[in-house]
This record gives structure tokens, C-alpha cells and sequence, in this order.
């Protein structure tokens, strides 16, 4: 495996990661924006932004930040509500300021708390999204926007009607590409696979968008009425000279400062934003093959500064994008000046090369869109977590499920309900050991015994039988709740109503204070304590 921290290979790997990202970021961009009813270049600075500065400040080594398909609904709504767009520019600055205030109170600390049942499951969801909302645009149907991740679409349309749809408005060329374009990425990558030198840094998504372009201005040339609609290419727009290009960037409207709307918007884009940052970060970190651990507070400053500079230069709020990151990932970048490259390249190519640009067939990206989500849905990840077990499986599966059928967050947060019922389960199975020989009983205390525990603990105890032998241990135990410290007070002083005998081993330092407690109940009640006649090594052992 390459040094992660050497400079000359990390760029051997980085540059033609970079061109694999641009090429994934410039169809989501424009998607992003076309869905929020933003003008179509603030998806581009937003990706700009992503990557230059955001790239820059982020402590993430694989993350890759742009406009996300999970604001597009608040971003709608929001500018249908503002009196300008550059109302609603002001309101992405505020964010960025809010956002750097999470990143100082340390609100980071949020995404250590998601299981990785979750995380996996977001990520083989998202890939799964990827390929189903690709299919029509691999065929030459645009069904939605690029980067659509929401089960629902325009016109009471959904992610599996729209297949249907599709495979009744076929364009034939698209298919040709699509086919050829899924086809070579595929070969190629087994290709390169074991080789070394300049044929790995050429980058299949590369060949890809060469051959689509090359296919359909055959087509175009031939007068052949197969050839792509305008509607299903890349849409930059074109300035005729560089005054026009800079009047695509546009300014806050400060008047609108005290409009409660831009106020409103502006913390809910924060708290969203926020969380699918800390939610794909978590998953990129998991996918990174060094297992570096990204400052999630570092992450959420960067973020806030690049939400400031997009809304002060006319841009959509950003995000960590998973799609992005994970074809970042999966390229092989090693740093995060692939990151910041493919920022460059976003600029450099829209202001220079935007006609260039408007060749490229979206069937051909849509085509680099599917072998990435492949890359995440990967059938072996499926048995993986079959074999780790039920209370892995299910909250995978689960968080697939959801996602699908309703978007990222929501989905993400029934998995995170159903991972942390398999937690809890599991803490409470394990918390209290019970094992008893004829009248003879053990019960163990161990880890966190919670007020969860109480209920069993009082039954076992109240099931144990006249003349018996209760051993309760808790020298084990980190933390005892103080409710069932009572319960077992209760039991010690009503045992010897049925000739019980109980003994009560200490407590760790750890718990000093509970043990303490315990220990004044047993002093407190010694006249009902006799000493054990039978011991259980046995049982302990």
C-alpha cells in the first residue's frame, strides 16, 4: 500500500482523482441547482467553493464538499419564499455562521454516536439510489435531476415508476453510450488493475466522457435523428467574454437582514447541513483505507466558511457530499489535494471550456454515476453483515430500506432508532449474569446496570425460592442505578421472611460511591445476613 503521507505519490494518485470527481460533481451541481430553482452557476460555485476552500480548511484527507441533493427541498422552498434570490444568498452566509459556532461548541461529537450498521447501510443505500435514478438517464429519460436521492419525484412520479417510464422513452444513442461507457469502466479498471506506471493515471471516467462525445457528434454528424436531444446534455452556462462570466456571481442582499424568513432558513439550513456533513463524514472515514479520523469540529468550521464565502459570491449551501467522497474514494485518492483539484478544475473549465463541456451526453456520466454506486452496494457487503449476526443485520437492512423509500436523513434516523434498540438489547442481556444450581443462585452485576435492568432483577429475585442461597456480585459492575440498589435493599431486608440467605460481594474502586451505598445496606440489615453454607465456584467459574 502507498505512504499516505508521501507527496509525490500522493499526487500520482490525487490528480486523476480529481478528474474522476469533477467529472462526478459537474452533472450533480448543476442537478442540485436546477432542483432548488437556483440559477444553474450557483451549483457550480457551490461546487467551486466545495472543493477550493472548503477542501482547504477541512482536517477530512477524502471528503468532498458541493451543493447536496438533501437541501434541495429547503432550498426551494426557501427561495419561493424570499423576496430575491439574494435574500436567500444572505441566509446561506448566516449559515456558515451558525455552523462555525457548532463547530466551536464541539457539536461534532453528534456523529460518533451513529453505529456502523448505520453507516454501512447509508452508504449501500446511497449506491443502490445511485444505480435506480441513473437507469433513465443511461437510457436518454431524464426522470429527475442529477443526484435526486428522495423516493418521491415531480409529478406524483416515484424511483421505481420512473424506471418504467424510462423503458418506454428509450433513445437509442443513449443506450449505445450508457452500454459502451458501463462496459469500459468495468474492463478498464481490471485493466489497470495490476499495472503500474502511465496507464494508471489515466482515469476511466475520462475515456468514458471521450467516447460519449465521440459517439454522439458522429451521430450529429451523420444528420442521424438518433442523435441526443439538447435536454439530455451538460448545460453550462456560456459567457461570451469575461464581464458576462463575472456577472454569474451575485451578492447578498444585506437590506434583508432583518427578515425573519432569511433568520429561519438560515438555522435550518445550518442543523441539516450540519448533520449530513457529520453523517458523511463518518462514512467516508470508514471507507478511507488508512482509517484516518477526521476533527469533527475542524469539519464543521470549514464548513461554515465555505457556506459564508458561497452565499457572499451567489452560491447554494454545501455540504460533505457521500457520492462525491465515495468516488473520490474509489479512485484512489490519497489526500485532499484531489479535493481541492477538482474545485480547480470546476472553475477553470467553466470559465474557460464551458462549449466543451456541453458536448458530454449525461448518459455517459450517468454511466460513471452506477459503476460508483456499485462500488458501495457490493453484494459481499450484504453477506458480510449476514454473517455478523441479527442485531448487525437488521439495522443494516433497515437503514437500506428507509433511505430508499424516503430520503437520506429520514432514513438514516430509523436506522439509528433500530441500531440503538439493538445496543440497548444488548447491554441489557449482558448488564445481569443469573445462573443458579438447585437452591443455590448467582446473580451477577455487570458493566452498566441501568434502571432498564430493574424489572428483571426484581423479578429473578422475587422468583427465587424458600431456603435458598442468593450470592449478589457486583465487583464487577462500572455503574449501578440507584433504583436498583433499592431493589436490592428491598430483597435483603424481606429475604430471611423465607429463610434466605444472602451475601453481598463488594463493589470496584471504580464505583466507590455505589459500592459504598451497598455496603451500608448490608451493614445496615446484617442481622438478616448469614453466612453462605454452600459456595458457588462452581457456578462462578
Amino acid at each position: 500500500m502507498k505512504k499516505a503521507n508521501n507527496p509525490l505519490l500522493n499526487l500520482k494518485s490525487d490528480f486523476p482523482s480529481s478528474i474522476v470527481v469533477f467529472l462526478v460533481a459537474l452533472p450533480l451541481c448543476l442537478g442540485v441547482a436546477l432542483a432548488s430553482n437556483a440559477p444553474l452557476f450557483s451549483g457550480i460555485i457551490a461546487g467551486i467553493v466545495g472543493g477550493i476552500v472548503i477542501g482547504s480548511l477541512s482536517g477530512s484527507q477524502l471528503s468532498v464538499s458541493g451543493p447536496a441533493a438533501g437541501l434541495t427541498a429547503i432550498v426551494a422552498v426557501a427561495i419561493g419564499k424570499m423576496p430575491a434570490f439574494e435574500a436567500f444568498l444572505l441566509s446561506v452566509f448566516i449559515c456558515g455562521i451558525f455552523q462555525v459556532i457548532l463547530g466551536f461548541l464541539k457539536a461534532g461529537i453528534i456523529g460518533d454516536y451513529i453505529p456502523n450498521s448505520v453507516i454501512k447501510g447509508m452508504l449501500a443505500a446511497i449506491g443502490l439510489i445511485l444505480i435506480l435514478k441513473q437507469i433513465p438517464h443511461l437510457v436518454g429519460f431524464n426522470s429527475s435531476f442529477e443526484g435526486d436521492e428522495s423516493f418521491k419525484e415531480a409529478g406524483n412520479q416515484n424511483t421505481f415508476s420512473s424506471l418504467g417510464n424510462a423503458l418506454r422513452h428509450i433513445t437509442p444513442v443513449a443506450v449505445l453510450i450508457g452500454g459502451l461507457s458501463l462496459g469500459l469502466h468495468i474492463i478498464w479498471d481490471k485493466f489497470t488493475a495490476k499495472r503500474k506506471g502511465f496507464i494508471k493515471l489515466v482515469p476511466a471516467p475520462l475515456l468514458i466522457v471521450l467516447l460519449g462525445v465521440g459517439i454522439n457528434e458522429y451521430f450529429k454528424s451523420q444528420g442521424s435523428a438518433y442523435s441526443i436531444n439538447p435536454e439530455h446534455m451538460v448545460n453550462i452556462p456560456v459567457a461570451n467574454s469575461a464581464g458576462e462570466f463575472f456577472s454569474f456571481f451575485t451578492f447578498p442582499d444585506w437590506s434583508q437582514v432583518l427578515n425573519k424568513e432569511v433568520w429561519i432558513t438560515a438555522v435550518t439550513l445550518a442543523l441539516v447541513a450540519s448533520l449530513e456533513t457529520l453523517l458523511s463524514i463518518e462514512a467516508i472515514d470508514d471507507l478511507d483505507p488508512y482509517q484516518r479520523v477526521t476533527n469533527k469540529e475542524r469539519e464543521l468550521k470549514a464548513q461554515g466558511m465555505g457556506n459564508m464565502l458561497s452565499g457572499l459570491i451567489g452560491g447554494l449551501p454545501v455540504t460533505s457530499v457521500i457520492v462525491r467522497s465515495s468516488a473520490n474514494v474509489n479512485s484512489g485518492a490519497q489526500s485532499r489535494m484531489s479535493t481541492i483539484m477538482h474545485g480547480m478544475l470546476l472553475l477553470l473549465c467553466v470559465a474557460f471550456i464551458p462549449v466543451i463541456l456541453n458536448l458530454i451526453p449525461k448518459a455517459a456520466l450517468a454511466a460513471i454515476l452506477i459503476y460508483t454506486g456499485y462500488k458501495l452496494a457490493k453484494p459481499s457487503l450484504f453477506k458480510m453483515y449476514y454473517k455478523k449476526g441479527w442485531d448487525q443485520f437488521l439495522p443494516f437492512v433497515i437503514t437500506i430500506v428507509a433511505i430508499l423509500f424516503t430520503d437520506l436523513l429520514k432514513g438514516v434516523m430509523v436506522g439509528m432508532v433500530v441500531g440503538i434498540f439493538f445496543v440497548l438489547r444488548s447491554n441489557f442481556r449482558t448488564a445481569v449474569f443469573i445462573v443458579n444450581d438447585l437452591n443455590t443462585y448467582l446473580f451477577r452485576l455487570r458493566k452498566d446496570v441501568s434502571f432498564l435492568n430493574k424489572p428483571i432483577i426484581k423479578n429473578k429475585l422475587e422468583q427465587v425460592p424458600e431456603n435458598s442461597y442468593v450470592l449478589i456480585d457486583a465487583s464487577r459492575a462500572d455503574f449501578i442505578d440507584k433504583d436498583v440498589i433499592d431493589v436490592i435493599e428491598d430483597f435483603m431486608i424481606h429475604a430471611p421472611l423465607k429463610n434466605i440467605r444472602v451475601e453481598l460481594k463488594k463493589s470496584s474502586s471504580k464505583v466507590q460511591g455505589f459500592s459504598d451505598m451497598l455496603d451500608v445496606k448490608a451493614k445496615d440489615n446484617h442481622h438478616l445476613i448469614r453466612q453462605p453454607e454452600t459456595t458457588l465456584a462452581e457456578v462462578e467459574d
